[in-house]
């Protein structure tokens, strides 16, 4: 049987059926679920039995994958494979972390719209998260499609936008959600890097914003003009209109195209559940400046 896909929306996020991906797909399966994903650019896969291993083999298919940032989890065994990122409130222990830990207050900036590893020179292409344990309330995941949301402004902002570049860094992020210290070896491994605030998608030909928390100012603006920018084009790409709310499963992988989409995971009692789940993040070909042959203001 071929894969199944069926649309949410006419061009955003799509459920996928039919498929096994604990199984090597065909090369006739693969295209077609790549096919759909560069037109979607959110995929639900529900029902699936995956283990690390065949998450990272999935994942592979897309790119190279991306290391986390370690960032308050140092010194500690990893709970499951370092080329997965732990998103769970769990310790290395299997019990639940404490809340006023720095993992915690680190996690808690999952919570603002974000787009993954836009602090990364070379950002994420997709990511792959896949749900081992839901809670009963909350712990939602939020997308919103900015090619939607670049497409709905008038062209006189398109134009403005088109060689802006924004200086993203996950510093910036952490400081939105009061996280404040951060030690000279992770501010050194972790610069600040150039990204450009509209983008092409190259498999579809979509102009789309690249707008996220992790961004802190416009080069080229004054720091605080250039930061109510990135906030009133992060509320308009978050309009309603624009956003699909993922309520989890157990066995559900969803992925998405980090290059137009913006995501956030809702609030939830993490000392009273567990939730457990496990992301693989494949990297982009290269910096979005390089890509959009955009220079990089001094």
């Amino acid at each position: 049987m071929t894969v199944t896909i069926l649309p949410l929306t006419d061009h955003f996020v799509a459920e996928v059926g039919d498929v096994d991906l604990a199984q090597p797909l065909s090369g006739e399966d693969l295209a077609a679920v790549k096919a759909a994903f560069w037109k979607y650019a959110v995929l639900v896969f529900p029902g699936q039995q995956l283990d690390q291993e065949g998450h990272l083999a999935f994942a592979s298919h897309f790119g190279p994958l991306e290391a986390g940032t370690g960032i308050g989890r140092e010194g500690k065994a990893p709970r499951i494979d370092q080329k997965l990122a732990d998103i769970s409130n769990l310790g290395p222990d299997g019990q639940l972390i404490d809340p006023a830990s720095r993992v915690a207050l680190y996690q808690k900036g999952n919570r603002l719209w974000h787009t993954d590893a836009s602090f990364r020179h070379v950002p994420a292409l997709c990511s792959l998260l896949y749900a081992n344990t839901v809670v009963p309330l909350g712990g939602q995941t939020e997308f919103a499609d900015q090619r939607a949301a670049y497409d709905a402004l008038p062209p006189e902002t398109q134009a403005e936008l088109a060689t802006l570049v924004a200086e993203h860094s996950i510093f910036n992020s952490r400081e939105r959600v009061g996280m404040l210290e951060f030690n000279p070896e992770e501010q050194e491994r972790l610069p600040p890097v150039p990204q450009a605030m509209v983008r092409t998608i190259p498999e579809s030909g979509r102009r789309t914003l690249y707008v996220a928390a992790h961004a802190g100012r416009v080069l080229g603006m004054e720091k605080a003009a250039g930061r109510a920018l990135i906030d009133r084009l992060i509320d308009h790409v978050t309009q309603r209109q624009f956003t699909y709310l993922h309520r989890w499963r157990v066995g559900d992988l969803v992925m998405w195209d980090n290059r137009c989409t913006l995501h956030r995971g809702r609030e939830f009692d993490g000392q009273r559940w567990v939730r457990d789940m496990q992301r693989a993040t494949v990297l982009d070909r290269a910096n979005s400046c390089e890509q959009e042959n955009l220079p990089i203001p001094a």
